[in-house]
């Protein structure tokens, strides 16, 4: 367990810049997301330095590409990029929707001038890579896909849907409010997956409970990291690790850390051998 004691940080209440949300590995630092700052580490888990940004609120998701830690902030709508190499944040994406169509908005993130800080598609993951910057959140509808000019949605998913990312030829999300981790895999259905998301008891999810309710609630589904084509690690609330296997579409272990339904595991990363 990392224990990370920062006034800025929140570390009670509902929601808001709570905790720490986001995890990614660059080399040998381990980067961490913290409300309004980006953290470092070393393997061991040791601080290493910090950095702020007047535009990061409530950063959630992070990842990594091409010399570049992307950063979810989803307090405005916003992906900042911080410069691996000169530790510094380079450039910020507004996230716009007009009725069915996103646009992204650039600005400097060293400048004053910025978005308002409103939350209206809660952008909560964000991964990176070749085929462009896929972007999530409570509200988008979907899975964005930004190619650097445009964004448009790749993937369209069911309201309640989070982390959603690419792995091999389908999109696998959290379904939150169903207490399911999906995968689908194909056009034809063949690869669809819905596994239940361990609870600790029948009764802890009431049919009519909404959103905010359910966080607090245990088996809330949180943070999903892929550990080979098949085989995926997801949180969960209170603060739990599950493996599941789509092939064989099975849950293989639970490991839980706590019952405190107020403690949770947010995000999941692999940390690969340096």
């Amino acid at each position: 367990m990392v224990e990370h004691i920062d006034q800025d940080i929140e570390w009670f209440g509902e929601e808001g810049g709570r905790g720490l949300r986001g995890i990614a590995l660059a080399g040998d630092t381990i980067y961490l997301a913290a409300s309004n700052r980006l953290l470092a580490f070393d393997r061991q888990f040791r601080p290493m330095d910090s950095w702020a940004n007047p535009h990061l609120a409530d950063c959630r998701g992070l990842s990594v590409y091409d010399g570049k830690l992307y950063l979810v902030s989803s307090g405005n709508d916003s992906v900042l990029s911080f410069d691996l190499a000169e530790k510094r944040f380079d450039w910020a994406m507004n996230v716009r929707r007009d009725r069915f169509r996103f646009s992204p908005v650039p600005y400097d993130p060293a400048s004053e001038e910025g978005p308002l800080r409103v939350s209206k598609l809660g952008l909560n993951d964000i991964d990176c890579g070749e085929s462009g910057m896929y972007v999530s959140g409570r509200d988008t509808g979907g899975l964005l896909l930004f190619n650097g000019e445009s964004l448009q949605m790749a993937v369209e998913l069911a309201a309640g849907a989070q982390n959603a990312r690419r792995v091999r030829t389908g999109v696998l999300f959290n379904d939150s409010r169903d207490g399911l981790v999906r995968y689908s895999g194909d056009d034809e259905g063949s690869e669809d997956r819905a596994l239940p998301v361990p609870f600790y008891a029948a009764g802890d999810h009431d049919e009519f409970d909404d959103d905010a309710t359910r966080m607090l609630r245990r088996g809330y589904a949180r943070g999903l990291c892929a550990l080979s084509g098949h085989v995926v690690a997801g949180g969960m609330t209170p603060a739990s690790l599950a493996v599941y296997d789509l092939r064989g579409n099975r849950r293989l272990l639970t490991v839980s850390f706590t019952r405190n339904v107020k403690e949770a595991v947010n995000f999941v990363e692999v940390l690969k051998a340096s």
